[in-house]
Formats: structure tokens, C-alpha cells, sequence
């Protein structure tokens, strides 16, 4: 099971530019929409080990960090659970997601 993040440590992470890989695992839709500062979009899907592989290139010792809309999506349980079983093994999952992101407070980037 991935450990769990909370938004201050998320944001503290950001803010303090630490090296690690933030991912967005909704639909390219929302992420173009609206995404954390810093993520990068790679799907929650059949291929999401692949597309991670492809296009984040982290070594299996990275500090990688998921997330999706809120606590009550399951995409970036799932895609946390999939880097797991892949023999990642600092994979964290930020349960809040954008809806915590927004009620903290907190600025998104889009792509429109």
C-alpha cells in the first residue's frame, strides 16, 4: 500500500523544489483543464505502467507522488498500487487531490 501525503506536505515539496515526480492520473481532458503545479499527466488505465515508463523515465527508487480529483476517486490508488507491484518503492499517494488542492487555497496551472 502507498503511503499517504497531505496537502501542506505536498505543497511544502513544491515549494522547496524537492526531486520528485508529481503525477496526475485523470483524464488528459482535466488535466488540461486543471493540474497541480509541476504534474505530469499519465492516465490511471491499461497502459499506465507503460505511459509512466515512456514518458516519466524514473528510476525504481524515485519519489513518485499520485494523485486525481479527491479522496473518494481511486485512480491514483490504483495507479499507485500499479508502480508498486512494479517495484517502485517510494510511491506516495496524495489523497486529497484537487479538491484539496482548491481548498487549501492553492494555485492550479492549465494548459488553456
Amino acid at each position: 500500500m502507498a503511503k499517504v501525503i497531505s496537502t501542506e506536505e505536498l505543497k511544502k515539496k513544491i515549494d522547496d523544489k524537492d526531486d520528485f515526480y508529481l503525477i496526475d492520473a485523470l483524464s488528459p481532458q482535466s488535466f488540461e483543464s486543471r493540474h497541480i503545479p509541476g504534474a505530469m499527466n499519465i492516465p490511471n488505465g491499461p497502459d499506465f505502467l507503460k505511459q509512466f515508463e515512456k514518458e516519466a523515465g524514473a528510476p525504481k527508487d524515485a519519489e513518485i507522488i499520485v494523485y486525481c480529483s479527491s479522496n473518494t476517486c481511486m485512480a491514483s490508488v490504483q495507479a499507485a498500487e500499479t508502480l508498486i507491484k512494479a517495484g517502485y518503492t517510494d510511491v506516495s499517494h496524495y489523497k486529497d487531490g484537487l479538491a484539496g488542492w482548491q481548498d487549501a487555497g492553492y494555485e492550479f496551472e492549465s494548459k488553456s
